[in-house]
């Protein structure tokens, strides 16, 4: 792949999974929709999306995904949703970035992988940018908030490990979102009392499932061809940073001397663990 092509689908599909940060957070601050439809429409709307893509293929690569991985799809999107009810665009994408890649390097070091020293060195700073980040304070994130979005990033961290070799990544993803727009649905299903939509906030939600979620996978994975491992690994550390940008002039978020001591501990760390690791597709 030429690699100006590269490059142009790296920056999209950045762009694309800040993209879902600020969707969310938009749509559960400024419209009525609630946390549960949100989920379910940007999982069948990206479930519909992925679909026609690969239909559109017509490729006869392997993999139709599995009911264990689709649990975790959804437990990251519905832990993604509420957790937006109260945490900033840049928070969010924070905590969920550090989790997600706390979980992968966890498993790497429970499969015995073996860390440099620099490595050690990494994890513990971004450790303690994480425990300064959720210390007491008047600029810390609400507790219940900060929990869902680190869940919803070990529930995406598992979803990562569990595709790593598991057949084309887009048939893959397909096969996962339309057995999680069932959880979904049921979801809906269980908080119709609660529920509430309007036209901003489906639109917010469409956005995130078929542009940010559905096209931004498709996206990613095609960049994915023409990256080197450690290039794909260091360029999500990008995502948080998009995040915040997005949240300051899109949401008129402001951001604190906590977040962004935090920001440079956590991404900082992580980016020592993981230039010398073997990249494992995580968004």
């Amino acid at each position: 792949m030429p690699r100006t092509l590269t490059l142009f689908l790296t920056v999209l599909a950045m762009l694309a999974f800040a993209g879902n940060s600020l969707l969310c957070r938009l749509a559960l601050k400024h419209t009525s929709i609630d946390p549960a439809s949100f989920t379910t429409v940007r999982i069948v709307s990206g479930a519909l999306t992925l679909w026609l893509i690969t239909r559109t293929r017509g490729s006869g690569a392997s993999g139709n995904g599995n009911w264990p991985s689709a649990l975790a799809l959804f437990a990251y999107a519905a832990g993604f949703s509420y957790a937006y009810v109260s945490l900033s665009a840049a928070m969010g994408a924070l905590l969920l970035f550090g989790a997600v890649q706390a979980t992968m390097i966890g498993y790497g070091l429970w499969a015995g992988e073996r860390l440099f020293p620099r490595q050690w060195l990494g994890l513990l700073c971004a450790f303690a940018g994480l425990a300064g980040l959720l210390l007491p304070g008047l600029s810390a994130p609400p507790l219940l908030g900060a929990a869902l979005m680190l869940g919803a990033g070990m529930a995406w961290g598992v979803y990562s490990l569990r595709a790593k070799g598991s057949g084309d990544p887009i048939r893959v993803s397909s096969g996962n979102f339309l057995r999680a727009a069932v959880m979904a649905a049921l979801l809906s299903l269980a908080t119709v009392r609660w529920s509430s939509v309007d036209s901003a906030g489906l639109g917010y939600a469409l956005a995130s499932g078929a542009l940010a979620s559905g096209i931004g996978y498709a996206i990613w994975y095609t960049a994915l061809r023409g990256l080197k491992a450690t290039s794909a690994a260091t360029v999500q550390l990008s995502v948080p940073v998009l995040a915040a940008v997005g949240g300051i002039v899109f949401l008129g978020e402001a951001v604190t001397l906590r977040l962004l001591l935090a920001s440079v501990a956590i991404l900082g760390g992580i980016a020592l663990v993981m230039v010398y690791k073997k990249f494992i597709p995580s968004a």
